[in-house]
């Protein structure tokens, strides 16, 4: 599902990524853990596509079967949108629209049929338990809520890869626990890859593998 060589990450003189290499299977959980400063969340969003490295010769990043390498913005853009969902620590709904709103905007940007979105934006919600609250604000719903607004939006256009970056690190300890469970259930259920950097050890701790990152490589 990836496949990353010799990635590389310096800004002016602080080189926060000091040559990652990993590979990643389909359908795995994978969980990026160590200090702060580390490079997990570069790394996180250099591979969801978010930031680009340095690319040096031998610098490759193949994510489905695809190179990133020599893709322009807007096909960058496409294909990220196409293929991969995020999940963040603060969900960043947009305050003014529902959850059913904000579940479909990455369907829309897609141009999926206004019908055809809301209807499996609906169908996400009420997976995701929240059948009673597709019309509600992101101000009317409770943190575990609106986390699981944000996960039925990164779900919306069936992306192969699912990142997260401290999903449950703004949570309480039982939302927490939920929101874990159901990323290993959505795993099961429709084979997606899950890629998350966490501070959190139990969350860590469940995934197939867990990659330790020190001082921008991954030891572990």
């Amino acid at each position: 599902m990836i496949s990353a060589t010799n990635i590389i990450k310096s800004y002016d003189d602080l080189k926060v990524l000091k040559g990652v290499n990993l590979s990643i299977s389909e359908s795995e959980i994978i969980s990026i853990v160590g200090a702060s400063g580390a490079g997990k969340t570069t790394l996180l969003q250099i591979l969801g596509t978010l930031d680009k490295p340095d690319y040096k010769t031998d610098t490759e990043l193949i994510i489905n079967s695809k190179s990133i390498k020599d893709l322009e913005d807007k096909a960058l853009a496409k294909f990220r949108n196409q293929n991969i969902g995020f999940i963040f620590q603060f969900h960043q709904l947009l305050p003014e629209f529902s959850a059913l709103e904000n579940v479909c905007i990455p369907a829309f940007i897609n141009k999926t049929p206004k019908q055809e979105a809301e209807k499996r934006a609906k169908e996400l919600l009420t997976y995701l338990g929240l059948n009673d609250r597709i019309h509600h604000k992101p101000s009317e719903l409770s943190g575990g809520e609106q986390q699981r607004v944000a996960v039925a939006r990164a779900l919306i256009n069936n992306p192969n890869l699912i990142f997260a970056d401290e999903p449950s690190g703004n949570l309480d300890s039982e939302s927490a626990e939920q929101l874990h469970q159901l990323f290993f259930k959505l795993r099961d259920e429709f084979g997606q890859t899950f890629i998350i950097v966490t501070h959190n050890k139990e969350l860590a701790d469940m995934a197939d593998r867990k990659l330790v990152m020190k001082d921008g490589i991954i030891v572990a």
